[in-house]
């Protein structure tokens, strides 16, 4: 079935100075969007629920009803500039706006991404980001999290998003990544000594308590949303390790008390069993990625309320181009230890009760994509429910941003997606985003984009 803006009967009546509305900040206000869904996934009580109608004025939901509404009580008064816009979707199954907590918008892996690193300019990362974000959003992602990056480009890339300068999701950003000299947030990682230099904890390198609070306070100053700290070994920097402990746990402990200060949350970087052990002590919000947790780790995260991040599609992903040949000889053995263990870990983490939210690194994999982790966490053990909630309210609670968005509620920004069909009798419809609306904007209806918001 094509998604018609407006039903035909209706069309007439419903069309008010559209463009205007969709263009303007104050006209915007004014904009009605009404969307009939033939199911509705309600992630607060976990149910599938038959027809709803989404009432969304403005930025925010103004109301959620079962069945439909009378549509002729919301048209715009003669010569308004407020408009109307009508989406009848019966076989269209509605859901919040997707979250994705872990993805990295400024960059995109390929074969020539080691040598790239010597001629792109942080401007040419910058510019890639904005066709990125779009992909994210059109993908159904109306949330993310961006979880690092080298020069703060992301904090860039939001600011221009809040502006609707550039079509993407709402980003929040960790802006550059801090670890230790070496470690995986070393940007030198690789290099031939005489250009290693030494980074500082302006580059986002500590290697002490008092280092970890200047890197926190340099964020602040940046305008970071959170905090990232790399606490343990990585896959794909040029160093020998994957799980190797590379913070101490007062190194830790600083980061967290300096972030916590100022409002931050932290997102730990980390694969290795220690390396989690040390971030869930020191007091973090998130461990990311996982895949070396043992049983006494997913007992401290349920006893700290840490919040996990098991991103599987990476895991899969570094695997197979490891075999294609992709990496560095290091890169790629390490890529084929994490690979095969990943997505083990995050099942066992999911028997175990630990607090989980939907995240994928977007970045090594191709962004738009980000949808598969959904068909990844199914394999992995997880309820197709479940999933579900953990891109949506789940991943909302981790952003302490559940009261804004999440869920579909009144007074809750009106982010919208839909799928063809039943995503709980078949998982892979995620991968089939048809509908996006991010605060009132339709960005996406009928699979095509919506042009007249693309280019806000």
């Amino acid at each position: 079935m094509r998604i018609a803006p407006l039903a035909a009967a209706v069309t007439a009546l419903f069309v008010a100075s559209s463009t205007a509305a969709e263009t303007s900040p104050d006209a915007h206000s004014e904009q009605v969007v009404i969307v009939e869904c033939g199911h509705f996934v309600d992630v607060v009580h976990g149910k599938l629920l038959g027809e709803t109608t989404i009432v969304a004025r403005g930025d925010r939901i103004e109301k959620v009803v079962s069945g439909k509404v009378d549509t002729k009580a919301y048209m715009p008064a003669p010569n308004s500039r407020a408009s109307l816009r009508y989406y009848p979707m019966p076989d269209r199954t509605c859901m919040p706006g997707l979250i994705d907590s872990h993805t990295h918008l400024t960059s995109q892996m390929s074969k020539s991404s080691y040598s790239d690193q010597f001629r792109l300019n942080p401007a040419d990362y910058a510019i890639e980001s904005t066709v990125y974000a779009r992909r994210t959003l059109l993908a159904g992602f109306t949330t993310v999290r961006n979880v690092g990056d080298s020069n703060n480009e992301s904090i860039a890339l939001r600011n221009a998003v809040n502006k609707g300068l550039v079509p993407g999701p709402r980003i929040f950003s960790a802006g550059q990544f801090i670890g230790t000299t070496g470690g995986h947030a070393d940007p030198t990682d690789g290099y031939r000594w005489d250009l290693q230099g030494d980074p500082t904890p302006k580059d986002g390198i500590i290697n002490s308590p008092e280092d970890a609070w200047k890197a926190v306070r340099q964020h602040y100053k940046d305008g970071a949303d959170l905090i990232k700290i790399m606490p343990s070994g990585g896959v794909l920097d040029e160093s020998s390790s994957a799980d190797n402990p590379q913070m101490t746990i007062a190194e830790i402990q600083a980061v967290v008390a300096a972030a916590h200060d100022y409002g931050f949350t932290v997102a730990a970087h980390a694969h290795g069993a220690e390396g989690i052990r040390r971030a869930i002590v020191g007091g973090v919000d998130s461990i990311e990625h996982g895949t070396f947790m043992n049983d006494e780790d997913m007992k401290l995260m349920k006893e700290h309320g840490t919040w996990y991040v098991p991103t599987i599609i990476a895991g899969q992903f570094v695997m197979g181009k490891a075999k294609e040949g992709w990496y560095p000889p290091q890169v790629a053995r390490k890529a084929l230890e994490v690979g095969p263990i990943i997505m083990g870990t995050a099942g066992k983490a999911y028997k175990a009760g630990v607090k989980i939210a939907f995240g994928t690194d977007a970045g090594v994999y191709p962004h738009g994509e980000n949808a598969r982790e959904f068909e990844y966490m199914v394999e992995a053990g997880m309820p197709p429910m479940f999933t579900i909630q953990a891109a949506t309210l789940h991943a909302a609670q981790l952003l302490k941003h559940d009261k804004d968005f999440g869920s579909i509620e009144a007074g809750k920004f009106a982010d919208v997606v839909a799928v063809p069909g039943n995503p709980l009798d078949d998982i892979k419809l995620m991968q089939k985003v048809d509908f996006v609306m991010k605060a009132g904007v339709v960005y996406e209806a009928g699979g095509k984009p919506v042009e007249t918001a693309l280019d806000n």
